[in-house]
């Protein structure tokens, strides 16, 4: 009988597992799929010399992630790889908003759409460099952070306190208006932000999008070396090296529940998996406590909670398999890992009311990704292993454009989604659909079918909006990884501090577990030995 059973090998489930077996715990990590990774996965799904991400794909989380450092994952193998910009936003004048590897760089191209935007910029990277750690520290860390919000409280006041704390809650729209003259630095934060679903004029969506701007200048947006999967494979590698347990293809069906506290669990074949001290879930909120768990263990006030979640978008992403690079009209793409590909400001808060009102976009806001570009062994020399993504609402009820799509996603309606995209990239690259050896279309209900956490596409677990984060992640009065059950753990990215790879909600799990039996100074004094 092993200490704790773990449901789900995804970024968070790994890190979990991993945290109890450093404690000296036996860890089972059961799995539906038949691989490992959960939303960090690769192949060569799109074309045999090509090396795909399944899922996620640009890890600037990752990078900054005090958990994942811990695990020293180096020693694994994992390598890191960048392209020689971060991101870059496009315009069809010619003109790009780039983020590069330097912030002066950065600085210069912003001075091209207006000269006092070069000192803009640089004073808000100042404002990082005081209390970006602390803010980092403060997020991946259970809520209340009590330690490092003092911390991160004491930053803030000499970093310009309640005045600093106004910006961070503004829409990202005010934020851009208020922060920058011309429309590059607006564009580097607007892009950033609707990475989540977060509107241009949802309050805190200011915060975000400076969040991973600040990001992607500090830590870039890196590439695990080899795909996606090489980030699964070293986490992996350290729980089996460490005897940890994984099993893929067993699929949970229900959590034991005895009087009150988790017992273990119960496989799709029949199997009773019983956990000495606890069970952790990597899973969506509504699929654990309605589906594994039963709301005939669970308080009332919860269940009727659990109807008010509000998952994020849904998504659509297409993989390409390029000839060659994208041929940008806009300089400044070439060279960039992620583009941002939307009509300026007005084409983003567009794009967002369309899905605001049940629209499918006519003119979606595509998310592009360079990967041979971000790392040169994804495919031939000369050619480019690509895609992009956009948003969708969760709930369609018409299409703003002229194609009827009604979210039912047949093959018919797939196509025509897939071609709007690349209408969308054509517009900015003229001749980039002649580059096309082959593609891959991922609808909302694809991407569910292959991770079921990604609820008809929903990529960060429910919403990143305030009313469902820290105190109302995944309900209101939870923000932490216990649940109404004792011993069962709530390990995913539904809990706090949300979706993104970065590890924090495995880890803030496991350490719950270790807590509950005063076992979590122990490991929290051999991480800093």
């Amino acid at each position: 009988m092993p200490d704790a059973v773990v449901i789900g090998a995804g970024p968070n489930g790994l890190v979990a597992a991993n945290l109890l077996v450093d404690a000296g715990w036996t860890v089972e990590v059961l799995e539906a799929q038949e691989e490992p990774g959960g939303a960090v996965r690769s192949d060569r799904g799109v074309h045999p010399d090509y090396v795909s991400d399944v899922f996620s794909a640009f890890y600037p989380l990752a990078a900054a992630s005090p958990v994942l450092a811990r695990l020293d994952l180096a020693a694994e193998g994992l390598r890191w790889s960048h392209a020689p910009r971060v991101l870059a936003h496009p315009l069809l004048d010619g003109r790009c908003a780039v983020l590069e590897r330097r912030v002066q760089d950065t600085s210069a191209g912003l001075a091209e759409f207006a000269t006092a935007d070069a000192d803009a910029w640089e004073s808000m990277y100042r404002t990082w460099g005081r209390i970006g750690p602390d803010l980092v520290n403060a997020l991946f860390t259970p809520f209340p952070p009590v330690r490092a919000g003092l911390r991160l409280a004491a930053r803030l006041r000499a970093a310009g306190g309640l005045r600093l704390a106004r910006k961070l809650a503004l829409p990202v729209r005010r934020l851009g208006e208020e922060e920058f003259a011309g429309e590059g630095g607006r564009l580097l934060l607007t892009g950033n932000a609707l990475h989540a679903d977060l509107t241009p004029e949802a309050a805190g969506s200011g915060g975000f999008g400076w969040l991973m701007s600040m990001l992607g200048q500090s830590h870039g947006f890196p590439v695990p070396v080899g795909g996606a999967g090489a980030l699964t494979e070293a986490l992996v590698s350290r729980l089996r090296r460490h005897g940890g347990v994984l099993r893929c293809a067993e699929r949970v069906t229900s959590v034991l529940v005895r009087g009150g506290t988790a017992v273990g669990v119960r496989t799709a074949d029949g199997e009773t998996v019983d956990a000495r001290r606890a069970v952790l879930a990597d899973t969506s909120a509504p699929s654990l406590y309605r589906d594994l768990v039963g709301e005939e263990h669970l308080p009332p006030r919860l269940v009727r909670d659990l109807e008010r979640f509000h998952w994020d978008f849904a998504t659509f992403k297409v993989d390409w398999a390029l000839s060659g690079p994208a041929p940008w009209t806009a300089r400044g793409a070439v060279g960039a890992g992620t583009v941002h590909v939307a009509d300026g400001v007005d084409g983003l808060t567009r794009f967002a009311a369309q899905l605001a009102t049940g629209h499918v976009p006519d003119e979606p806001f595509a998310l592009v990704g360079q990967m041979t570009t971000a790392d040169a062994r994804r495919s031939p020399a000369g050619t480019e292993s690509a895609w992009a993504y956009t948003h969708l609402p969760q709930h369609i009820t018409a299409d703003a454009g002229p194609d009827g799509i009604t979210g039912r996603w047949d093959d018919g309606e797939q196509e025509v989604m897939a071609d709007r995209i690349e209408a969308q990239v054509e517009r900015y690259a003229p001749g980039f659909r002649t580059l096309i050896r082959a593609r891959r279309i991922l609808a909302p209900t694809t991407l569910q079918a292959l991770n079921e956490n990604l609820h008809n596409g929903a990529i960060n677990n429910g919403t990143t909006a305030l009313h469902q984060q820290a105190i109302f992640r995944p309900t209101p009065g939870t923000g932490r990884p216990e649940t109404p059950v004792k011993g069962l753990y709530l390990a995913s990215a539904a809990a706090h501090p949300g979706g993104g790879v970065h590890g924090a909600p495995g880890a803030n799990a496991a350490r719950a577990a270790l807590r509950r039996h005063g076992l979590h100074a122990l490991l929290h004094r051999a991480q800093h030995v």
